[in-house]
């Protein structure tokens, strides 16, 4: 079984050219099924049946989430605990303590094999597609939380005085804010992709889709200063042409990236638990409260599908009742 998802994911990252993160949550997700029905005795795809689907689902629904601090071993045990009957879930699993499963991990492990199926159907590796079968349930929709203008304001002051590190960490919250990057896309970001002159860069995104975003002023300048004072110093002659480095000239991983900011935050004094990606929502959402349109935001964020970038239009619309009940005199 582990062969063909092999093969669907190898179709992910050569034909679809979808990201590496993207290829392993799908191995995650499908693994989960393999592994499930390893422990049901089904070893081949072609007599997997629809009733096997239903049931791993029904498995998970069910299945608690371990509570934070058990550990590898706990998650190891109950991987390896035999079902005992066909399609039900592990002994004792109702009486664990725990919460249940969300309804938005029952929606991915869904799509996964939907996704599955469908590619195997298409490369006639498997008869017919059971997933088309399984409805997808419905997903709550998370409004992204965005930082005010005077929070925006309070992180990009420039620290004092001057270092290395940073000129550094003040490029990348000013780009980050300015353009609406993605945390990938920051730590992925090369020195041949800056415009500066043109005040845009090019953006490697989810995809391998590349896409042209403008460069506001002040991060022109932030990232100039950085080029000029600060990037040097860090440089090694092993160093990458990544424009973003760490003090060892190495180019940063995506948690070490994710540190810096979480630290210059609280360096900044703003209360708020912020991370990488509220830079991003605030990007679009201050752009749509100032009148900018849906579509040119969609661009601009590298949304392949414009309800993606819709869920901004709820954080506009509460923000506008906010101020009609502020200022309206019959609010």
């Amino acid at each position: 079984m582990q062969t063909l998802v092999e093969d669907f994911l190898q179709y992910l990252r050569h034909e679809r050219g979808q990201s590496d993160n993207t290829a392993k949550t799908y191995a995650a997700l499908l693994g989960k099924f393999t592994a499930w029905a390893a422990r049901q005795n089904v070893t081949d795809w072609h007599t997997v049946d629809l009733k096997h689907l239903m049931a791993f689902l029904q498995f998970e629904r069910m299945r608690n989430v371990l509570p934070a601090g058990r550990g590898a071993s706990a998650t190891s045990q109950e991987d390896n605990v035999a079902d005992p009957s066909p399609f039900s879930a592990p002994r004792g699993a109702e009486r664990e303590a725990g919460r249940r499963l969300s309804g938005e991990s029952v929606y991915l492990e869904i799509a996964a094999l939907r996704a599955f199926y469908k590619f195997a159907e298409n490369e006639k590796l498997l008869p017919a597609n059971l997933a088309e079968n399984l409805s997808l349930p419905r997903r709550w929709q998370r409004l992204p939380k965005a930082l005010s203008d005077d929070e925006i304001k309070q992180l990009l002051v420039p620290e004092r005085p001057e270092t290395k590190e940073n000129l550094c960490d003040q490029a990348i919250l000013e780009l980050a804010y300015a353009s609406g990057l993605r945390l990938s896309e920051l730590k992925n970001l090369r020195l041949e992709q800056l415009h500066l002159d043109a005040g845009f860069i090019n953006v490697i995104g989810k995809g391998n889709k590349e896409r042209v975003v403008p460069v506001g002023r002040t991060a022109v300048a932030a990232l100039n200063r950085y080029l000029e004072a600060g990037r040097p110093k860090l440089v090694t002659p092993k160093s990458p042409a990544n424009v973003f480095l760490t003090k060892r000239g190495t180019p940063f991983a995506a948690v070490t990236l994710w540190l810096h900011i979480k630290n210059r935050v609280a360096r900044a004094g703003v209360a708020r638990n912020i991370t990488p990606h509220m830079l991003r929502h605030s990007f679009a959402t201050h752009l749509l409260e100032h009148g900018a349109d849906l579509r040119v935001i969609q661009e601009l964020l590298g949304h392949a599908n414009i309800s993606t970038t819709e869920v901004y239009t709820h954080v506009t619309g509460n923000r506008l009742r906010e101020i009609h009940r502020k200022f309206h005199p019959r609010a």
